[in-house]
């Protein structure tokens, strides 16, 4: 809908207001409700300062019914995430009704050892990535079944789940396969191909850096847990499940799927079908467990599976932690993640459609003088888009539109702007509790993102090289001068 004629951009005022807003509810969201600071505080907290932000619009001449539509359009760019994360709550629960993520586990305990735990979760992960080009399926897959190992080995989950953010974000970001870095060159120009072996001169340093780190941690972690604590938690797995190989037939079948580049909805969706096929083939002495009372084999297994798809999957041991690491999925636990998405996707759709981020950028441009300092600059309206817009695409899409003609004018080739991108706006999603990836990692880990920032070394560190590099000139490649 169109704007009328006396509609003025923001002031620096205007589009400050609703982010200090934001950040002092966000801080008091956590102070006041901690880990539980992401089951509707913060929601409240994005939509009070999206009403903040309407209040300054409208006083700038823009109609609510043009509001209206951009909330409705940055609602509608998060679908394709919400069926995602629906389907995978599906996946999680089938998969461990079918006993696939036990059967990882299982075998888990007994071959990785806790000196090299982390660093090992750390590449299987990234390889897992690489191969398949989705952080999100490597987490809601092998990064759940490491979880359940971690916990298994007493080990720290902050940690484990740090490396397996670490990994997994790596592998995606140089997969062909990944939806982002196909994106970043595409908004910036370059080629695909240029633009993975480019990155791979900050992925490669910061991987290796994270991997020594891990090892350094895990040397501490010889000692946590004892073999009886293990051969316990075994022998409660092999007690409740029907353990085999064959039970990593969806995994398989996950990954067959992602290698032959199904989109991610039908392919996790299929994962989940499987799982919940071999939930029936395989895993019958627990469903009737599971079923009500006095019900034939038929209806045990159609109501077991079919709860199990919406609502996930409940099993008591009479191991606390065990049943808590057998425990979950289901499409309803994802639906305070969704409710997190849509109320920061909404922010973020309002203050673009208001001007208030191009406002923001208007205003870093001008000041910027050197290359190292427009790489800075690239760096940090990256990350302040994935905290303001809480979406890695659009964290990617943005800073790139407005950046692009500046890196032109300073003569810098396409690439180094798509591997800025890449080392700013993909790296630093998760790490922002409120990010649709933050959210993401949160309801499928478990783990609150407060918790594992710290330990998501390439996350952290990646960014940082990308500004060292800029500053000191190293591997910033310049334009071909025209005959």
């Amino acid at each position: 809908m169109e704007q009328p004629s006396s509609t003025k951009s923001p002031s620096i005022i205007d589009s400050l207001i609703p982010i200090i807003v934001l950040v002092i509810m966000l801080a008091g969201a956590v102070t006041f409700f901690g880990d539980n600071s992401s089951y509707g505080p913060n929601q409240i907290a994005l939509m009070f300062s999206m009403g903040i932000a309407i209040v300054i619009g409208i006083k700038n001449g823009f109609t609510w019914e043009s509001i209206e539509q951009s909330i409705i359009k940055g609602i509608s760019i998060s679908l394709g995430a919400v069926l995602i994360l629906l389907s995978v709550g599906a996946l999680i629960g089938t998969w461990l009704l079918s006993g696939t993520v036990p059967t990882m586990i299982y075998y888990g305990l007994q071959i990785l050892d806790p000196s090299w735990f982390y660093a090992a979760s750390c590449l299987i992960c990234g390889i897992v990535a690489l191969s398949i080009g989705s952080s999100w399926t490597t987490a809601a897959t092998i990064g759940v079944a490491l979880l359940g190992i971690a916990q298994g080995l007493e080990l720290s989950p902050a940690i484990t789940a740090g490396a397996v953010i670490s990994g997994a974000y790596f592998g995606d970001k140089v997969s062909p396969l990944s939806e982002t870095t196909n994106l970043a060159p595409a908004v910036a120009g370059s080629e695909l191909f240029a633009h993975i072996r480019y990155m791979l001169w900050t992925t490669i340093p910061s991987i290796s850096t994270a991997l020594i780190i891990f090892v350094f941690l895990g040397m501490n972690e010889t000692a946590a847990a004892s073999n009886s604590t293990i051969e316990t938690l075994t022998e409660q797995l092999a007690q409740q499940y029907n353990l085999s190989i064959v039970n990593l037939v969806p995994v398989a079948v996950l990954l067959f799927l992602a290698i032959k580049k199904v989109p991610a909805f039908p392919a996790v969706s299929i994962g989940a079908l499987v799982g919940a096929i071999w939930a029936i083939l395989f895993q019958q002495e627990l469903i009737m467990t599971l079923a009500q009372a006095g019900a034939d084999t038929f209806t045990a297994n159609l109501m077991v599976v079919w709860t199990t798809l919406f609502d996930g999957v409940a099993i008591e041991t009479g191991n606390s932690e065990l049943d808590s690491l057998l425990s979950g999925g289901g499409m309803s636990k994802m639906l305070n993640t969704i409710w997190l998405i849509m109320a920061a996707m909404s922010f973020g759709a309002v203050l673009e459609h208001l001007g208030m981020l191009r406002r923001f950028i208007d205003a870093v441009v001008s000041s910027v003088k050197s290359t190292g300092s427009l790489i800075a600059s690239t760096v940090a309206t990256c990350i302040g888009t994935n905290l303001i817009t809480a979406d890695q695409y659009m964290a990617i899409v943005m800073p790139g539109r407005m950046y692009k003609e500046e890196y032109e004018r300073r003569g810098l080739d396409p690439v180094v702007l798509s591997r800025t991108l890449e080392d700013s706006g993909t790296i630093t999603s998760p790490l922002i509790p409120w990010n649709t990836c933050g959210a993401y990692m949160y309801s499928v880990l478990l783990v609150n993102p407060l918790d594992y920032i710290f330990y998501c070394f390439f996350n952290l560190i990646n960014p940082v090289l990308a500004v060292v590099y800029g500053f000191v000139g190293f591997k910033i490649k310049k334009l071909a001068k025209k005959i």
